[in-house]
């Protein structure tokens, strides 16, 4: 079963949209403007960082590039996901955040299963990987429930991946 529907870019689950960033909203996250559709605490500092590697490097503004997660009930952009395309030797890297108002509800999960499991639908993507602190055990939870699984580690940072059933029917 599928954990998201696609509607034009948009990616669809129960309780989020992952819609594509326009370059207007990303120059609005690195300048800190306030477009009325951002809840409270959007943006933290985790999505000024993001929001600057499409700006610098176009090319990440793809269907397969950075998101905004809106949550569904309210309209309200909550936070970021993306994939750090393009794949590299059929592998790609995902990074995401919730705000602070909105954590605790699975929403980093929900949004996690679903950009991995597009990211697997790529062409000439084989596995999806994400690296995180592990002083950051929510994190670490959100990537196993995302389907990831811890494949290497040293004392600050764990590698999680999960690598798609039949990479040679790609």
């Amino acid at each position: 079963m599928s954990s998201f529907s696609l509607d034009g870019t948009d990616l669809t689950t129960d309780r989020l949209v992952l819609r594509p960033w326009s370059t207007t909203e990303l120059t609005a996250v690195v300048h800190d403007a306030r477009p009325a559709h951002w809840a409270e605490d959007f943006p933290a500092e985790g999505d000024r960082v993001i929001a600057g590697f499409p700006i610098e490097a176009p090319e990440g503004l793809t269907e397969y590039g950075h998101r905004q997660i809106v949550e569904r009930s309210s309209g309200l952009v909550i936070g970021s996901i993306g994939l750090f395309w393009p794949p590299h030797d059929g592998c790609v890297e995902f990074g995401y955040g919730i705000v602070a108002s909105r954590r605790g509800r699975g929403y980093a999960s929900e949004a996690g299963r679903a950009i991995v499991e597009f990211a697997l639908s790529a062409p000439g993507v084989h596995t999806v990987q994400a690296d995180v602190e592990l002083s950051n055990p929510a994190s670490v939870r959100v990537l196993e429930k995302a389907g990831l699984r811890r494949c290497s580690e040293d004392a600050t940072t764990a590698r999680f991946r999960v690598t798609a059933p039949d990479p040679s029917r790609r």
